[in-house]
């Protein structure tokens, strides 16, 4: 009785819907300015696998409870649609994986803005926009930490592409490139666990949790001079 839920169970967890000849329409679409091919490749391929992909990725992960579920899905779609030209085959990730990360960072941030919006917060926008009208002046360190904290996840993304001119190892500009994708937005990398980043860069890589871990402690080292100069305040971008 076990063995057979057991098998029932991985029979489940099967991708049918992102295949390889899915994988490589978007391969053959990167690769062609010949719109006639790109609008059969998207309309054969492409749309109906990022038509399940987002519809299992918003139950699987519960993000039905966003409000307006229905037309965030369809701006999700088409999102996904303009990033296409970004996917690169080159950089080791293979595209269900890419789209798959990219599409759950996607409603996770509609879920913080939304949980924002609830609560009534201030956005880090408008807290540009207040200080630059009016003087605002505040015992309370808010406004300084939030920009503080953006100028650090950009100084760090602009010293990591420094990474990228270096000589490093294939399945260290797997984890390089990887980790690019998840600081991209400064304002989201506070949502990210410790188990969350190690299974989206599992993902984006293709390299398992051992091969992640290793890599990174490699990495880890350049991070550490650049950690160290930023405390001192002598970080500069050149």
């Amino acid at each position: 009785m076990t063995k057979i839920l057991k098998k029932k169970r991985k029979k489940r967890t099967k991708n049918y819907y992102f295949t390889k000849v899915h994988e490589n329409a978007i391969v053959e679409y990167t690769k062609t300015d010949d719109n006639k091919i790109r609008t059969r490749l998207y309309v054969d391929f492409i749309q109906p696998a990022f038509h399940e992909m987002v519809e299992k990725i918003t139950y699987t992960y519960k993000f039905t409870t966003l409000p307006n579920i229905d037309p965030l899905k369809e701006e999700c779609k088409i999102w996904l649609t303009t990033i296409l030209d970004k996917y690169d085959p080159n950089k080791g990730s293979k595209a269900f994986s890419y789209f798959s990360v990219v599409t759950k960072h996607w409603f996770i941030h509609k879920l913080k803005k939304n949980s924002a919006r609830t609560k009534k917060e201030i956005s880090y926008e408008e807290l540009i926009y207040e200080s630059a009208h009016r003087d605002l002046v505040t015992d309370d360190d808010t406004y300084i930490d939030l920009r503080e904290q953006q100028e650090f996840w950009q100084s760090l993304l602009f010293e990591i592409d420094r990474w990228d001119s270096m000589d490093l190892k294939e399945n260290e500009k797997r984890v390089v490139e990887a980790v690019k994708v998840l600081l991209n937005s400064a304002d989201q990398i506070e949502i990210f666990n410790k188990k969350a980043v190690y299974l989206y860069l599992r993902e984006l890589t293709g390299l398992n949790t051992k091969q992640v871990v290793n890599n990174l402690n490699k990495l880890r080292s350049k991070y550490r001079i650049f950690k160290t100069k930023w405390d001192r305040g002598a970080y500069e971008k050149r």
